[in-house]
C-alpha cells in the first residue's frame, strides 16, 4: 500500500475545526497516516482501564492499575494548520506546496541541483 501524507506533521499548532473538542488549538503529538488520524495535545480526552502488572514474574515493565486519561486520535480532515500572520496573530490556514530548487552534495563532493516539496501557508504565502 503506497503511503499517503497528510497536510499536517508532528509539532504543528492545529485549531479543531468540528466535533466535540470544536475550536481547541493543541499542539499534534502523534501523526497516523495508514489510517488519516492525528492526535492532538488536550484534545479528545478519553478514559482507558488499566490492567496492573506488576504481579507479572517475568521482570517486564510494571504498570499501575486503574483510569487512565489520554489522548485519542481524531480525524486529520478535523483538524486546521495554524500559523503566525504579519501582526503575530494566529491565523488557520490550507496547506499549499511549492518546489523549489536546492544543492545537494554526492559522496564524491560533486555538487548537483535537485527540487525539493516545501509546505507553504496559502493565506500567508510563506514557507511553514
Amino acid at each position: 500500500m503506497a503511503s499517503t501524507k497528510l497536510h499536517v506533521v508532528k509539532g504543528d499548532r492545529v485549531k479543531v475545526i468540528a466535533g466535540k473538542d470544536k475550536g481547541a488549538v493543541g499542539e499534534v503529538i502523534a501523526v497516523y497516516p495508514e489510517r488519516n488520524r492525528v492526535t492532538v495535545a488536550g484534545v479528545n480526552i478519553v478514559k482507558r482501564h488499566v490492567r496492573d502488572t506488576s504481579a507479572q514474574p517475568q521482570g517486564r515493565q510494571t504498570t499501575k492499575g486503574g483510569i487512565v486519561t489520554q489522548e485519542a486520535p481524531i480525524h486529520a480532515s478535523n483538524v486546521q494548520l495554524l500559523v503566525k500572520d504579519e501582526n503575530g496573530d494566529e491565523v488557520v490556514t490550507r496547506v499549499g506546496y511549492d518546489r523549489v530548487e536546492v544543492t545537494k552534495r554526492r559522496p564524491d563532493g560533486s555538487e548537483y541541483k535537485a527540487f525539493r516539496s516545501v509546505r507553504v501557508a496559502r493565506k500567508t504565502g510563506e514557507e511553514i
